[in-house]
């Protein structure tokens, strides 16, 4: 069924077949905003929603683009650009929004979705603009350590919130995330809609069913950002007999590097090469300080795998009462916690069946929804503005 979506005013009502809506979404390849990205432009296609995807900064990995490439009616647009966190001067970021703006133009967009919420407060765009705070360096920095922000992140932030100040509708994932990013810039609350993931059946992987001969624990995402918090689990590693296998990036592309001592390293996996780890039903843990989602966490709670988690908002607002929530940096407590379950047969499946039951609140097609309401109340408010009534 298609949205009922208002066709933006001056544009011809579309042929039969033709998208209802052009949708210019900005994503990157570094961490989960791909993933939600690709999620979300599938569902969008399918509900008659034309979707371009424009990519910056690192290029995506061969199996990245596979996926992006496999998803009927998304374009691909490799732009090359910096993105604002990662880029060395203003100037960078400031082509990046030129350019967004310039092919976004060029694709016919009638709205103009940012994952780079930045770039709005930089380039004039010809269509409305809905930007989703997935995370920024001012609410990473109030996380994770003490005092003003120093003035490499300091611009960084600004851009960010004259970004924020001046797109039409602005989305968060999570209610604990939308408070930290009002509070940090001085914000009404971002409307909240949460981040949704398919099951690895749903997606279309072959993932052998059961339990593991031997329990083993397990995390995954950007090992070097230190809002991961990777060390703290790289500590309860070396208290525990239990394997601990741990799947990411040791590098990031802002010269952040972790190098673990305990847990096994099994480098950036496929999507599919993630899904036959978890579906060995391991103990999942993470330790982050700072997650306005987690990704990775829903993923491993569609497998059904038991959840160990760091008493962070974030993470109780989402999966109270089906996991077990350790401080951040108490690595004794997080090795106790895995090798008990681990140990339990009857917990690991309870509390593997209580993440499953969770994880199927937070859907793809609940995601889409609110995000497609968000779309409707930025093309509506020029007729409303006009006295239109609705």
């Amino acid at each position: 069924m298609l949205p009922s979506l208002t066709v933006p005013a001056g544009r011809p009502i579309p042929h039969r077949g033709a998208p209802v809506l052009n949708v210019f979404m900005t994503v990157d390849a570094v961490g989960g905003v791909w993933q939600y990205g690709l999620d979300l432009a599938e569902e969008l296609t399918r509900q008659g929603v034309g979707v371009t995807l424009a990519v910056l900064g690192p290029e995506p990995g061969h199996d990245q683009l596979r996926a992006a490439r496999a998803i009927r009616g998304v374009a691909l647009c490799p732009l090359g650009a910096s993105l604002d966190w990662t880029a060395l001067t203003p100037g960078e970021v400031e082509a990046a929004a030129a350019m967004v703006a310039r092919e976004a133009e060029r694709a016919g967009a009638d709205l103009i979705h940012l994952n780079s919420p930045a770039l709005a407060g930089i380039a004039a765009f010809g269509a409305p603009v809905v930007a989703v705070a997935h995370s920024c360096v001012a609410t990473w920095w109030a996380a994770m350590r003490p005092g003003p922000l120093p003035p490499d992140l300091a611009w960084r932030a600004n851009l960010v919130a004259e970004g924020y100040r001046r797109v039409d509708a602005l989305i968060s994932p999570t209610h604990a995330f939308a408070a930290a990013t009002a509070a940090t810039y001085g914000l009404a609350p971002p409307q909240v809609v949460r981040n949704g993931r398919r099951s690895a059946a749903a997606r279309g992987h072959r993932t052998p069913a059961g339990t593991a001969a031997s329990p083993f624990a397990f995390t995954a995402g950007r090992l070097w950002d230190e809002g991961k918090n990777a060390r703290t689990l790289d500590r309860a590693a070396a208290r525990m007999r239990l394997p601990f296998l741990a799947a990411g990036d040791l590098k990031g592309p802002n010269a952040a590097q972790f190098s673990p001592e305990h847990l096994r390293p099994l480098g950036r996996l496929s999507d599919q090469d993630v899904a036959r780890w978890l579906a060995g039903a391991p103990v999942y843990a993470s330790a982050a300080r700072y997650e306005p989602f987690g990704l990775g966490v829903l993923e491993a709670a569609s497998a059904g795998c038991a959840l160990v988690l760091s008493d962070i908002p974030t993470f109780r607002e989402l999966w109270d009462e089906a996991a077990i929530f350790i401080a951040p940096d108490d690595d004794a407590g997080f090795a106790c916690a895995i090798e008990m379950v681990a140990a339990d047969p009857a917990i690991r499946a309870r509390l593997g069946a209580e993440a499953r039951a969770r994880a199927g609140t937070y859907t793809v097609e609940a995601m889409t929804a609110g995000v497609l309401d968000a779309y409707r109340t930025v093309l509506e408010a020029p007729a409303l503005r006009a006295g239109v009534p609705a």
